[in-house]
């Protein structure tokens, strides 16, 4: 009745440790930046110019930037529903991280 599950996936070692390298130098990345504005792209292509608020295990917590909304309060600007939208982003899954101011 002691049944071993079986196993469907396994990471390579090798794999796995260098998974774990990058998401540090990321966490590092994240930690030394955090409140800055950048723009980050995905493997996927996608690309979000926000500001990090946070990070966790492996998730990164973006603030997307609202164009227009950063100084006043443009009444000829349309309202833009994602205005201090938080992203969470894959660390592992992100291409770039561009410091933009």
């Amino acid at each position: 009745m002691d049944q071993q599950p079986k196993v469907l996936y396994r990471a390579d070692t090798s794999a796995a440790e260098s998974l774990r390298s990058i998401r540090k130098k990321l966490c590092d990345i994240c930690d030394t930046h955090a409140g800055r504005l950048v723009r980050v792209q995905t493997m996927d292509g996608a690309v979000y110019d926000g500001i990090i608020r946070h990070h966790e295990g492996c998730i990164l917590y973006l603030e997307l930037d609202a164009p227009g909304y950063r100084a006043f309060w443009n009444p000829f600007m349309p309202y833009n529903p994602y205005f201090n939208t938080i992203l969470p982003l894959v660390l592992y899954e992100l291409l770039v991280i561009s410091l933009l101011a």
